[in-house]
């Protein structure tokens, strides 16, 4: 598409701080498209403006189904020992899903960030023996649906769609959990520490010492001496 730039009716900048009344400004977008564009993605649905698409109707059916929820750091989203109930889409924001035992010790299991949905891929975790819980790491922006009707509404729209999306999410988390545990057995902390570097430089920046090193699976005192450079590489 070819944009046609028309200088004679640009504004200088210094017109926007005087409210000059010759600049229009555009709409911002509805909400609503951060939503519809968070669930395609998701979905790996293109975009149309056709709305008798099979494919629009189905994110259509969707969004009727969310609304958004502003949470702050530490918020508890979803805790052990209650039903998991709700399906999240992050719009901004990092959220940590984690087990916490009786004496309070954590092992964090994954950080989600934006553009990613979480839901109780495990069936236990939808009942009273749900033994995960989900929080806010930093004020986060999500929309938020109640997971047995989000899971109907995709069933409706055909018989095998939900094996295929339920699949995708719970392959995902379980390679990952593998591949953490293969790592502490045959990794020295300092080589977990640096990949953690190398695959996750934005949670680095923005997820606390303390959580990460219980990702990494090392006390934080050991983390902080991986930040540090003061623990030798292996054969130093």
């Amino acid at each position: 598409m070819t944009r046609n730039y028309r200088p004679d009716v640009s504004s200088s900048p210094c017109m926007l701080g005087e409210n000059n009344p010759d600049i229009t400004l555009p709409e911002p977008a509805p909400q609503s498209m951060a939503l519809l564009n968070g669930l395609s993605r998701v979905f790996g649905i293109r975009l149309s403006d056709k709305q008798d698409t099979p494919d629009t109707r189905f994110l259509n059916d969707l969004t009727k189904l969310f609304h958004q929820r502003r949470v702050d750091v530490e918020a508890q989203m979803e805790k052990h020992d209650t039903p998991w109930a709700n399906v999240y889409l992050i719009q901004y924001g990092i959220v940590r899903l984690f087990r916490e035992s009786p004496s309070g010790k954590v092992a964090v299991h994954h950080f989600f960030t934006e553009g990613d949905m979480v839901w109780p891929v495990f069936g236990r975790s939808r009942t009273v023996r749900n033994t995960l819980c989900l929080t806010s790491v930093t004020p986060a922006t999500v929309w938020v649906a109640d997971f047995a009707e989000f899971r109907a509404a995709i069933q409706s729209h055909g018989e095998g769609l939900w094996p295929r999306f339920a699949m995708a999410l719970t392959e995902e988390l379980a390679e990952l959990a593998s591949m953490r545990e293969f790592r502490k057995h045959t990794m020295s902390a300092r080589e977990r520490y640096q990949l953690l570097l190398e695959e996750y430089p934005e949670l680095v920046k923005r997820v606390p010492d303390n959580q990460l090193a219980s990702w990494l699976g090392v006390v934080p005192a050991t983390f902080s001496r991986l930040k540090t450079g003061s623990i030798s590489p292996p054969g130093a």
